[in-house]
């Protein structure tokens, strides 16, 4: 299944989202979507932002696509729901970027996002409703953390790859085309952003390139779980971030600081203060991820004690991630004065 559909949805999804930014590009320009630096940003000067917009008309076409020309033939409504939640993420994303929007309205309108896309799924799954708000939160949940996560280069178009991937592989272990098309897709939109915000003219996602890749994982991740899918396949990808926001969220909110101020206190964003550069703390990131997911497959498929030995191995590899700055902070001094 892999095999059949890649070449048409990865391939056509990276297509796209590679060559759309030269006709996006202007349209920013005229626009004036800036991303001005301020003391919390990663960056040192003016740079466009909103080019998310590239890689969010990519991805919904892409899926689209797949729904339109048959290679989903089966649940299709399923699909469907994950495709307009994909898309409504994105629309108002690119809101935000283009006029602002304000906290409350965001929050509300991602809420409603995942009220009515989780409200289809369980209808045209006829699963039990408690899990409504489940989704509703999950929905909310992600999409502020793919936002919160995006503050380097290259961290938001590895992480859509590695769970777009991951995510297609488990729709073919389970032997579902919707899942797989879903995943590469995904993956696709956001490798061939990769170039764009790695090379000499970089651009950024914007809160459009946030929001689409946080709603497009959470759609997919919902849609995916209520259709019976292991969560041993869904959460992993997901935990890098998951817990770089989690222990980031509770240490600001115990200081007392407004949780939901920008500011440069996340672990990949201390990663590149204490010396490692975008891409690094980006592939830093990226690691982590995969590692994580590769050791919880692995437990997926052991007896009783591999798999609490592979749980182990997870929480280990988090901690590790999590500690990682204050272990490259204080090895680098070190290193200067044994050179000196």
């Amino acid at each position: 299944m892999l095999l059949h559909l890649a070449p048409w949805t990865l391939g056509l999804a990276l297509v796209l989202s590679a060559v759309l930014p030269f006709a996006v590009k202007p349209w920013l320009t005229r626009w004036g979507i800036i991303d001005i630096p301020s003391d919390r940003s990663s960056h040192s000067r003016p740079v466009l932002r909103g080019m998310g917009l590239a890689v969010a008309i990519a991805l919904v076409v892409t899926y689209a696509g797949a729904l339109l020309t048959g290679l989903i033939p089966v649940d299709r409504s399923i699909a469907l729901a994950v495709l307009a939640m994909t898309a409504a993420a994105a629309a108002l994303g690119w809101a935000e970027d283009y006029r602002g929007v304000s906290i409350g309205v965001r929050l509300a309108v991602q809420g409603l996002i995942g009220a009515l896309g989780t409200a289809a799924l369980i209808v045209t799954l006829g699963i039990p409703a408690w899990w409504w708000p489940v989704g509703v939160a999950a929905t909310v949940a992600y999409i502020n953390i793919a936002n919160f996560m995006d503050g380097i280069n290259g961290v938001s178009g590895l992480h859509g790859a590695v769970v777009g991937l991951f995510y297609a592989w488990a729709g073919g272990v389970n032997d579902m085309p919707w899942l797989v098309c879903a995943g590469l897709a995904l993956a696709g939109a956001f490798l061939g952003f990769l170039p764009w915000n790695l090379g000499r003219g970089t651009v950024f996602l914007g809160d459009v390139g946030s929001y689409v890749l946080g709603g497009a994982v959470a759609a997919t991740a919902i849609g995916a779980f209520l259709s019976g899918v292991y969560v041993e396949y869904l959460l992993p990808p997901l935990l890098v971030y998951l817990a770089d926001t989690a222990v980031t969220l509770v240490l600001r909110i115990r200081r007392g600081e407004v949780w939901y101020r920008p500011h440069r206190q996340h672990v990949y964003q201390r990663l590149t203060d204490a010396g490692l550069s975008h891409v690094q703390s980006a592939l830093v990131v990226t690691a982590a991820s995969v590692l994580v997911s590769v050791i919880s497959v692995a437990g997926l498929r052991a007896n009783g004690a591999g798999s609490a030995l592979a749980g182990l191995a997870v929480v280990l590899v988090l901690v590790a991630y999590l500690v990682s700055p204050a272990v490259l902070t204080h090895a680098r001094p070190r290193a200067r004065s044994e050179r000196s």
